[in-house]
């Protein structure tokens, strides 16, 4: 299934039925009081997420989501049946904007499983003309009508929710990464922008706990002017609890080795500040492909200027489960800061 994390829909929730004008019709009753029922509420569109959805594929070519409309009443008090609602299953992660006039709101951000968000509200059913006889009117000729449905215009937006994201510059080996670590299968290939949009990986340890890992295309500089693919998919690690940051050793040199890694910091930081700021864990790719000896200059390098970086080659799983026990701890750490400011 394509993936798909944008998508524009019509919402309209049911109208309420009409209420009844109807009098009591009995044989030895000559003036049958009213008796007309109202009209049953019509139904609300509800929006509600599901780990079984991982795209918005669905809903790009059903442009109109409608609930059912209420019945209308009947007589001898007999009410009409309400609308059924709508409800439109989405991804966790999805987040609600209406359009309006003066620009989108944001109505709802839905980021766990089974969370539900009435987005419109059914219009309410007419009384019947039971409701208005009065000492003054023993004889109601009239009943409300039903209230209106709404009618929104919805940009659905999907966030994926995953707790680290994956990062590099385009054939930084990030797919094999991820296909060595979990179940995923992403197209592989030696050359740049295999992977086209984002991938999700799960790992399971012995514990049976799990992380969940979210790989976007490769990034280039200049991808916060819109340049290369990945800038498209940015906005799904803004939820990651951190970063891993992977770089061929390819993109290295003697002179400046970490140049690549500040490429995409940088455009991290023009993209969002904040994901700028996201804990990072970096690590080099494809020791396979050069000798010891440039290896070693290499990690001398990187050592002096004082930054902390991880090595390995995930096709041939050299260093693999260091790398690995370096996310679990980093993962742990995370939710350990911040249970203790949820606490604070």
């Amino acid at each position: 299934m394509r993936f798909v994390d944008e998508a524009k829909i019509i919402i309209r929730s049911g109208n309420g039925g009409k209420g009844c004008v109807s009098f009591r019709r009995e044989k030895y009753v000559p003036r049958g009081g009213p008796d007309g029922g109202d009209g049953g509420k019509g139904g609300n569109i509800i929006f509600r997420t599901t780990t079984n959805l991982l795209t918005l594929y669905d809903y790009r070519h059903a442009a109109i989501q409608e609930a059912e409309s209420g019945r209308p009443g009947s007589g001898r008090m007999c009410y009409g049946r309400d609308g059924a609602d709508k409800i439109i299953d989405v991804p966790v992660g999805t987040q609600i904007f209406e359009e309006q006039e003066e620009g989108e709101i944001l109505l709802a951000d839905l980021v766990q499983e089974g969370q539900e968000f009435i987005a419109a509200l059914g219009g309410r059913g007419g009384k019947g003309n039971a409701h208005f006889k009065s000492s003054t009117m023993q004889v109601p000729r009239f009943a409300q009508p039903g209230e209106p449905g709404e009618e929104k215009y919805i940009r659905l937006e999907l966030k994926i929710f995953a707790d680290i994201g994956l990062l590099g510059l385009p054939n930084a080996g990030k797919s094999t990464f991820l296909s060595r670590i979990s179940a995923a299968r992403p197209k592989i290939g030696a050359y740049p922008f295999t992977t086209l949009v984002p991938q999700l990986g799960v790992v399971m340890d012995e514990h049976e706990r799990k992380l969940v890992v979210a790989d976007i295309p490769g990034l280039i500089e200049g991808a916060h002017q819109g340049l290369g693919l990945g800038h498209t998919f940015l906005r799904h690690v803004e939820r990651s609890r951190f970063l891993v940051h992977i770089l061929s050793i390819e993109d290295m040199s003697i002179d400046d080795p970490l140049a690549g890694f500040h490429i995409l910091d940088e455009e991290l930081r023009r993209f969002d500040p904040e994901l700028g700021r996201k804990p990072q864990l970096r690590v080099v790719n494809k020791i396979d492909v050069v000798d010891a000896e440039r290896l070693q200059e290499l990690q001398t390098a990187c050592a002096q200027l004082g930054l902390t970086v991880l090595w390995m080659s995930a096709l041939h799983e050299i260093d693999l489960d260091e790398v690995l026990s370096a996310m679990w701890r980093t993962h742990l750490d995370s939710i350990a800061t911040n249970t203790e400011a949820d606490h604070a």
